[in-house]
């Protein structure tokens, strides 16, 4: 990908084309799984498909299918595990939002689900979303030769998604943090849990799928955790930098409450020197691969969440 005099990477044609053409891919698995609307109790449908396409990048969704075609697997049903993931990480937003979590009245430029549907409703939308990727994950692909392969990412899913090691112990760590130590151990420690661990399993998921060598696997397992890290950095440092139109929720928010972040730890420079060298970390794990692999666009991947920190 092309950078400025200043280093700075920009998304160019080709990459938007293929990162968008994956996107289409997940979106349209999405709308395929979801209930329709009106399907009877219609409120709980109306609010699942409120979150699932309020907008976002997908980046989990097209980091799965873009390892898929890195390693050359093209199932027709492979978009149907990718969206059951971007399903949990929708959940994991409806209920961050929560008055109870981190009360925030907009998500993507939009009000969040409890503010249109009410609490209950929203906290049943997480919930609905969480059980329907499951059920996902437990039968595509839909093909008797991947009932081993189907086993193995669900219970790395399912890992990664709750606790000690995943996703809910994250936001355990990160709601108790104001009253705890603090120290750069702690804030990895949230980090790689709340954030890097779904990042991780997209990554990994993909590569069981397609049936990857344990080399593989571990070089591709080093880039998704750098990629994990470098994204949330890149997420604190827009917390304070972004407005909210560019940032689609109210910014500062994790300032206000007092919680542990990488610029109220390191500062904004530190940050973003940081976000640089996990970046080139996860390059060097592709690198790795050699050209076994073709790693051109998750590669573009990583220089993309580099710069959104800039």
């Amino acid at each position: 990908m092309p950078a400025d005099k200043n280093g700075d990477i920009r998304m160019n044609e080709a990459f938007t084309r293929q990162w968008d053409a994956l996107r289409d891919e997940a979106d349209h698995a999405l709308r395929r799984c979801l209930p329709a609307e009106d399907t009877p109790p219609a409120v709980i449908h109306r609010a699942m498909a409120y979150s699932v396409f309020a907008g976002g990048k997908r980046l989990r969704a097209v980091l799965f299918l873009a390892v898929a075609d890195a390693l050359g697997w093209r199932h027709p049903e492979r978009a149907r595990p990718a969206a059951a993931i971007e399903l949990i990480h929708t959940y994991s937003l409806i209920h961050d939002d929560l008055p109870a979590m981190d009360d925030d009245d907009l998500r993507r430029g939009k009000p969040t689900s409890h503010k249109v549907f009410g609490e209950a409703m929203a906290i049943l939308a997480g919930d609905a979303l969480l059980t329907l990727a499951f059920q996902l994950l437990s039968r595509y692909p839909d093909d008797r030769g991947y009932v081993a392969r189907r086993l193995a990412v669900i219970e790395e899913v399912a890992r990664a998604a709750g606790t000690p090691a995943g996703m809910v112990a994250g936001q355990v760590l990160d709601i108790t943090a104001p009253g705890q130590a603090t120290g750069p151990d702690r804030l990895h420690e949230i980090h790689r849990l709340k954030t890097g661990a779904m990042i991780r399993v997209s990554v990994r998921a993909a590569a069981l799928l397609a049936g990857a060598d344990e080399r593989t696997l571990a070089r591709l397992s080093e880039y998704s955790e750098a990629l994990g890290l470098a994204f949330q950095i890149t997420d604190d440092i827009l917390d304070e930098t972004a407005s909210p139109q560019a940032l689609g929720k109210t910014p500062g928010k994790d300032r206000q409450q007092g919680k542990l972040t990488f610029p109220r730890l390191y500062g904004l420079e530190q940050s973003r020197n940081l976000a640089g060298r996990t970046v080139a970390d996860g390059l060097a794990a592709l690198d790795a691969l050699g050209g076994a692999v073709d790693t051109a666009f998750l590669a573009d991947i990583a220089r993309f969440v580099l710069a959104r920190g800039h």
